[in-house]
């Protein structure tokens, strides 16, 4: 079967998944973006496809190591989609949001999806069950909540994530940790339980880094999936990479 790379930069890390026809075999994180960390992937896995969703300035030079091996795309505007963009910009949504709608489309047609990805930011996406996306929302994600913590107060400390936090803190560290997790849990359940309140009936599927840290804090109903992001890029892929 041929292999396909699909690359995800976002704000935080650098990923790529290899699949071997239509089935992820491994994700990779990436040290960057230089041609001595992409050139070893295409001589390694040989693709014959490619596509890159990135939301930072990356490398140019790999856009022509990848076009020069593969057939490349990069996920913009004018990636053909099976959904529609009825937003004021449809240039402004990013990527990463491009990319977790085609993965709802692909995975749950003809039914209303809300795709919470778990990033640098907390993305809402909700695409209705007539395949369009309609919007959604944009929160601070985990560690920029950490990070802030730290960096606008005199002496709170740079704690790291955990899923083990209590309801009530007992420490310095366990009150943030318990502030930070279960305060995102509960957005998130806050955010599920107002588009039930408009539209009934709908999935949730979950994805990114930290769920790990939320989803055993979450009361809703939910579909978890850490590669959901790579699965839409494979799957838009296939149809600009025919």
């Amino acid at each position: 079967m041929s292999i396909t790379l699909c690359f995800d930069f976002g704000n935080t890390r650098k990923k790529v998944a290899v699949f071997e026809g239509s089935e992820i075999q491994e994700a990779i994180t990436l040290p960057d973006d230089a041609q001595e960390t992409i050139q070893p992937l295409i001589a390694k896995y040989k693709p014959a496809k490619s596509i890159l969703s990135s939301v930072i300035d990356h490398n140019p030079v790999m856009e022509e190591l990848l076009a020069a091996a593969t057939k490349f795309h990069k996920l913009s505007h004018h990636t053909k989609v099976a959904f529609t963009t009825p937003v004021g910009k449809p240039e402004t949504i990013g990527a990463d949001r491009l990319a977790l709608s085609a993965a709802a489309v692909h995975y749950y047609p003809g039914q209303h999806n809300l795709v919470i990805g778990l990033g640098t930011c907390i993305t809402y996406n909700f695409i209705n069950k007539f395949h369009e996306f309609v919007g959604g929302a944009i929160s601070p994600g985990m560690e920029m909540r950490l990070k802030a913590l730290n960096y606008y107060t005199a002496k709170l400390p740079l704690v790291k994530a955990d899923s083990n936090v209590p309801l009530i803190g007992y420490d310095t560290t366990t009150n943030i940790t318990a502030g930070v997790v279960l305060g995102m849990a509960k957005e998130i359940d806050g955010f599920i339980e107002a588009y039930r309140e408009r539209f009934r009936n709908f999935n949730v599927l979950l994805t990114g880094g930290d769920i790990v840290y939320l989803a055993s804090h979450l009361k809703n109903k939910i579909f978890a999936d850490p590669d959901l992001i790579f699965k839409g890029l494979y799957a838009l892929s296939e149809v600009n990479n025919p």
